[in-house]
């Protein structure tokens, strides 16, 4: 039985507070923090028992530092904004306690995927004696164990990767994003990247794509070619691998918003003064657009978010593609959000009940796939997130 320190009481973070608050077990004590405690509030009074709540600006690591050693939780589970993670684990370092989060550090002038920044942690993160896993969420996260579970199982070598990213639900709304604004139109407006061959490629934003055949009913969606995290790292740990990509569906609705906002440059992530006030246009347009967090009710259809992997087994090709299936009013129904965030928030739980149980273990800075895939995946299973696999 373990203490948890929950930072970010967005969507994700109601997930990640529902689904603790589900194993007293694991979990013992729960605090929720936020910048704004009311929202922590508002979570906890939903939740089957009582948890307790703070205030907290994670920007400064010294209110981080007070509040961890007030409460003094044996990890901390950050799902905050991506700006924050370097100062989270500044924290957890000071304080001595382990350190989870679902996406990778992001500077907030600069529209970047990149894990340099947190892989320098890796000397200080050992020499504590303590563990930071990093991008403990769907895609990055479930994606790098799908992908350990099948070298683990499937392959001497994966060959090529393809992470195909399915949101086939509808809000209803004209134009709004699934998670915060701001991170989801710097993520789909930066330039796309591949691994080929042992270089990286660049496209233009949105240039590439393909049309896949999803299972389970949800049927031909087009997919575009993005980059995201989970790549430079899987590039690094997989064994063999020639291509890796990564691809995401949007509507066309959707597109010709973006396309419109970009053209106007309410884009932009630097800032604009305006009356003597300096604000990033992006950071004005998040304020105006719904707040993912309203979005649970009115979001119906699945995601589908799935690896396709081919390489050798044996000396034979082999090629598996494993996927789970989410319903947004399924995810809805459990936990009060939509199945975006529950797809984060779930494997942020499991990551840190395999931390907290003892069977993810060790000293320093750890992506998902350098860790055992199998017990991770027996809790997909358990906990709300069930996969399948085909051998194609």
């Amino acid at each position: 039985m373990s203490k948890v320190l929950i930072i970010g009481a967005g969507g994700v973070g109601q997930v990640v507070a529902h689904k603790c608050a589900q194993l007293p077990e694991v979990f013992s004590e729960i605090m929720l923090a936020s910048r704004t405690k009311e929202k922590c509030d508002r979570i906890a009074a939903t939740l089957p028992r009582p948890i307790r709540t703070a205030r907290l600006d994670a920007d400064h690591v010294a209110e981080t530092v007070a509040l961890i050693r007030e409460f003094q939780p044996e990890m901390v589970i950050n799902v905050a904004l991506p700006y924050q993670d370097l100062a989270i684990m500044d924290a957890c370092l000071e304080t001595g306690v382990h350190y989870l989060d679902t996406a990778n550090y992001e500077p907030p002038d600069l529209a970047k995927f990149e894990y340099k920044w947190q892989w320098a942690y890796q000397d200080r993160f050992q020499e504590k004696g303590l563990m930071a896993l990093l991008g403990s969420g769907f895609d990055p996260g479930v994606t790098n164990v799908f992908c350990a579970y099948a070298q683990k199982h499937h392959f001497d070598e994966i060959h090529v990767l393809d992470i195909i990213d399915c949101n086939a639900g509808d809000h209803g709304k004209p134009f709004a994003t699934n998670f915060n604004p701001e991170i989801n139109i710097r993520e789909i407006t930066q330039r796309g990247r591949y691994w080929e061959r042992g270089e990286w490629v660049e496209t233009d934003p949105l240039s590439w794509s393909m049309t896949y055949n999803f299972p389970e009913g949800i049927g031909p969606k087009k997919c575009f070619l993005l980059y995201h995290e989970e790549l430079e790292s899987l590039v690094k740990n997989l064994k063999g691998l020639k291509r890796a990509r990564f691809w995401m569906t949007f509507s066309d609705a959707y597109l010709t918003h973006l396309k419109v906002l970009e053209n106007v440059g309410m884009t932009r992530i630097d800032p604009v003064e305006i009356k003597g006030q300096k604000i990033a246009p992006i950071e004005f347009l998040k304020a105006v657009l719904p707040d993912p967090g309203s979005l649970g009710p009115l979001t119906k259809g699945r995601t589908c978010i799935g690896c396709l992997m081919k390489g050798v087994k044996d000396g034979k090709e082999k090629t598996v593609y494993i996927y789970n299936i989410c319903s947004h009013e399924e995810a809805y129904a459990e936990v009060g959000s939509q199945a975006i965030s529950y797809t984060t928030g779930v494997p942020a739980m499991i990551g840190a009940k395999m931390m907290l149980t003892g069977k993810w273990t060790g000293k320093g800075v750890f992506n998902m796939e350098e860790l055992d895939p199998d017990p991770f995946m027996e809790a997909l299973n358990q906990h709300g997130l069930p996969w399948k696999e085909v051998i194609l």
